[in-house]
């Protein structure tokens, strides 16, 4: 099976139009105002639009409000939610009744032990989304930090998930092997400047995936 490939925090149309030609399977918006990748309603709706049928949309949320995931809907019609704050289990059920749409749940990961916070969300998102635990003056995702990828193992739940957190074109081969991860995520290891996605990097990095794909998950 191919390994699924997201690009979060995309800002520019030209992001899109790169993402369609090389068949990315998820597109991620930013709708968190610290983010350098952040969105307005207008811009969000503006490059989402640009997103070939099949490619998934996915809004990226921090803590949200009612009014915010609102927001999100009706800017880009999201097929994902993910959240990447501290949201507790019953306020992820209420977005995903509100959304109507699949549920990602990053998780913060330091040591194998993190992965036991999965269990407590189990009923209420569909996939997770693993990222290296910040500091604590970063922000919830983006940071470009890696954590140890063979802690996955300690992962027992049925939820596909994605792999994040340091990615980039030159280890990304290794992080499958050694992961299994399903699907990955990428954000500030393809760009030039926080929020400027580089294409060239984008591409290496789709074809890296794609490279490990072909030698398989053994």
């Amino acid at each position: 099976m191919s390994t699924k490939i997201k690009i979060c925090g995309l800002t520019k149309p030209e992001d899109i139009e790169l993402l369609n030609a090389l068949e990315v399977e998820l597109a991620g918006f930013v709708f968190y105002k610290p983010s350098p990748r952040h969105l307005n309603q207008d811009r969000a709706a503006q490059i989402a639009s640009r997103c070939r049928p099949e490619m998934q949309r996915v809004a990226l949320l921090v803590d949200p409000s009612d009014d915010e995931v609102d927001m999100a809907l009706a800017a880009i019609s999201p097929h994902h939610i993910q959240l990447h704050g501290h949201e507790t289990p019953e306020r992820v059920s209420e977005i995903r009744r509100r959304g109507a749409c699949d549920i990602i749940k990053a998780l913060p990961i330091e040591s194998a032990d993190d992965f036991a916070t999965a269990r407590d969300y189990a009923e209420v998102a569909n996939w997770f989304l693993f990222d290296a635990k910040p500091s604590p003056d970063g922000l919830p995702g983006g940071n470009g930090d890696a954590f140890d990828w063979t802690q996955i193992s300690a992962y027992d739940q049925s939820q596909a998930y994605l792999l994040a957190g340091g990615l980039n074109a030159q280890n990304v081969a290794r992080a499958i092997e050694i992961s299994r991860a399903p699907m990955v995520d990428i954000s500030s290891g393809v760009e030039s400047a926080p929020g400027e996605k580089d294409p060239q990097q984008i591409e290496q990095f789709v074809k890296a995936v794609r490279f490990a794909d072909t030698i398989g998950k053994e």
